[in-house]
């Protein structure tokens, strides 16, 4: 019963990570009909802002507040500076994300030299639950995706902001007649999806510790996890993180790792197949 509950608890701590990488990605391939495929440098970039907070002797939780805050505003820019110029093209946006990724990437890996940094968490220890033990920190995970994930629906459903945003989505050409600034929309959407990515890469840091790679796992799961949830939607790509997150989780406690990794990615392009427009279909760009 113990193990099982371990089990459970570590299955949904990784689901969590995963929802909150995905988040972002589905935001901006939900409403502006792109994949970033620079994402998961922008996690990297997240837990390196965290890092050096650390190194510089600040306390680690003002480098994980500041990293949304700075990727985001780094998605701002390169928004407004090269992706913009790509929305008629998605499949040039695409590679041109990626070659963002490779240049952070690379960049990052000359700064840290190759190696594996740690963070230490924030939150140490574990939560004893009788004679069963959790990480406090992945608790913190969770409860954080959970607040996050509510937070981006109201944002998105509730204020002016998520009108305009949605307006956008549905027709630009009308949302443009109505005084909306479609530019602006689309940058505010990319920062806002970036600011994500980072927040993800700060919460994960002292899990995974840093290396110049730490965000190509995720991104490789949070892409499948945006197909297989369905694009257009708020609740499809999440819907699609806690599949994969979950059978990710999952499967490596019943067979080899790689072998779960493997069928975890058949079993998604078998579902993609049968029913492209994913679990909860909604109105793309």
């Amino acid at each position: 019963m113990a193990n099982a509950f371990v089990a459970a608890f570590e299955i949904l701590s990784f689901g969590a990570i995963i929802v909150l990488i995905v988040l972002g990605l589905g935001i901006i391939a939900s409403m502006m009909g792109i994949f970033n495929f620079a994402q998961g440098e922008f996690v990297l970039l997240g837990a390196y802002i965290t890092y050096l907070a650390y190194a510089k002797g600040l306390p680690i939780w003002a480098g994980m507040v500041a990293a949304p805050f700075l990727v985001g505003g780094l998605g701002f820019v390169l928004e407004a500076l090269i992706i913009r110029r790509f929305y008629a093209a998605p499949i040039v946006a695409m590679l041109g994300t990626y070659a963002l990724g490779l240049i952070i990437r690379e960049s990052v890996r000359g700064l840290i030299g190759g190696f594996y940094l740690t963070v230490p968490e924030p939150i140490g220890g574990s939560i004893d639950i009788g004679t069963m033990h959790i990480s406090a920190w992945r608790f913190t995970i969770i409860v954080i995706t959970l607040l996050v994930m509510a937070g981006c629906y109201l944002l998105l459903s509730r204020t002016s902001f998520g009108l305009r945003m949605r307006a956008t989505l549905e027709n630009p050409s009308l949302a443009r007649a109505s005084g909306i600034s479609t530019p602006l929309m689309y940058g505010a959407t990319f920062a806002f999806g970036s600011a994500l990515a980072g927040l993800a890469g700060a919460l994960i840091v002292p899990v995974f510790s840093l290396y110049a790679d730490l965000g190509i796992r995720f991104l490789i799961q949070g892409f499948v996890a945006v197909m297989v949830g369905g694009v257009g939607s708020f609740i499809g790509p999440v819907a699609g993180a806690g599949v994969i997150g979950t059978l990710s989780a999952a499967l490596p406690w019943i067979m080899a790792p790689v072998v779960a990794d493997v069928l975890v990615f058949v079993l998604a392009i078998a579902f993609i197949k049968f029913r492209p427009q994913g679990l909860i279909a909604g109105k793309g760009v």
